[in-house]
């Protein structure tokens, strides 16, 4: 059985398309071009109408490429509007977010010799199945995705709608699925959530992001680890600390902002101030003077004043990060922002992002040139001809290395970007 997989969206959804990659290949599935495979499994975000379109787009693809394939929609845009999508040309099978992990037993008859996701890991998400190198998956970090569904009430997002409550793995299904990785070859793992910061919530009073960091820092295997995006009021300083005197995580941090206004921050139900998430951001610059600091922003959300718009280029412009993602905004269908009447244009909405991004360009240009002449552990890439460092740098080297090696890169230039390795 030939198959492909097409992910939209988050890094949830990219560890999610993993753990069916290898539940597949397990039941001896080969990866093949979109155009020649026998099942295409297309793995939905719905965090904007962008992101929507997107998928529309790839599904309406596959039926004119490819009409003789097994076509299934799983993710959140097909957990919210499956109807609109089994409509589509090919008639698209659709499985919720909530039987994601079922997936591979809906299409294919499980093997006597592989077990499931449950039986191998119990309840919950974890990777099953036999053992798959990065060569064979194309990938040099490998996704986990420790926890699921989000508690928050964001006004702006229907993920909670389409994710559920919020779900942790236990800390011993997280250390197998870790040994697991370490086993199949990787080298990195980085560790994926809804709402990441949440982690442990719904298991005991002990659990906790922190201390799941705790175990993960004390696993046998010489993996490192890349935590993805975190709440700032889910980043308090005995994390931080941790993950200064351990040396097992990488120095990235990608910590959303949204906005710097508070009364913006305060209709979008965001639950922290500029004033934490500055003294956040700071102690993380200060305790790693070396790292990433990622945030996402919103451009235009309903009620955003001039005054809005301007204090968020004004932090931005003296901030310590080091990348943005910046998203107009974008009403989603049952949440409470769509239900506000006080619209910015579309046209002002791209202006402002416009001019988010270009704050964004800068502070990406001062960061490289602040790591020119500094060596920063870092893997490479398949093909062996960029590296991706501890901090989040891509930086392209000379030809003759492979994919998913160890190595030492100097940064020898910062625009463009290039370094030589030690």
């Amino acid at each position: 059985m030939r198959y492909a997989i097409a992910t939209f969206g988050c890094r949830v959804n990219q560890a999610d398309s993993l753990q069916i990659e290898m539940q597949l290949r397990a039941r001896g599935g080969t990866r093949a071009p979109m155009d020649e495979a026998d099942l295409v499994i297309v793995n939905t975000c719905s965090v904007t109408a962008t992101a929507d379109h997107g998928a529309r787009q790839m599904l309406r693809r596959v039926a004119r490429l490819n009409p003789a394939a097994r076509v299934v929609a799983t993710g959140c845009y097909a957990t919210r509007a499956g109807d609109e999508i089994a409509a589509l040309p090919g008639s698209p099978d659709v499985v919720p977010n909530a039987e994601k992990d079922t997936l591979v037993d809906r299409v294919l008859p499980p093997l006597r010799d592989v077990e499931t996701t449950a039986e191998r890991f119990g309840d919950g998400p974890g990777p099953c199945g036999a053992l798959v190198s990065p060569s064979v998956v194309g990938r040099v970090a490998f996704m986990l995705r420790v926890q699921t569904g989000c508690d928050e009430p964001c006004a702006y997002c229907i993920i909670p709608s389409t994710r559920g409550r919020g779900r942790s793995l236990d800390v011993a299904h997280v250390l197998a699925a870790v040994s697991h990785a370490a086993d199949s070859g990787f080298h990195e793992i980085v560790l994926t959530g809804v709402h990441l910061g949440s982690y442990g919530r719904d298991l005991d009073s002990s659990s906790s992001l922190t201390t799941l960091l705790g175990a993960l820092d004390r696993h046998p295997s010489d993996v490192t680890f890349r935590i993805s995006s975190l709440e700032p009021m889910d980043c308090p300083p005995d994390l931080v600390d941790l993950i200064v005197g351990s040396g097992r995580f990488a120095p990235h941090f990608h910590l959303p902002l949204q906005h710097a206004s508070d009364t913006m921050l305060r209709r979008m139900r965001r639950p922290y101030s500029l004033d934490l998430y500055r003294r956040v951001v700071d102690r993380v610059r200060d305790r790693l003077p070396h790292a990433a600091i990622g945030s996402d922003l919103i451009a235009g959300f309903p009620g955003e004043r001039v005054e809005d718009a301007d204090r968020t280029l004004d932090y931005l412009s003296g901030s310590p990060l080091t990348y943005l993602h910046v998203f107009p905004y974008s009403p989603r269908a049952g949440t409470e922002a769509s239900r506000l009447s006080d619209r910015v244009p579309g046209p002002l909405v791209r202006d402002r992002a416009r001019a988010l991004r270009a704050v964004g360009t800068e502070l990406s240009r001062r960061f490289r040139e602040s790591q020119v002449g500094i060596v920063r552990p870092g893997l490479t890439l398949e093909g062996g001809t960029v590296v991706v460092t501890d901090n989040y740098l891509k930086v392209p080297i000379a030809p003759g290395r492979a994919g998913n090696e160890r190595v030492r890169v100097r940064i020898s230039s910062a625009d463009p970007l290039a370094g030589e390795l030690e």
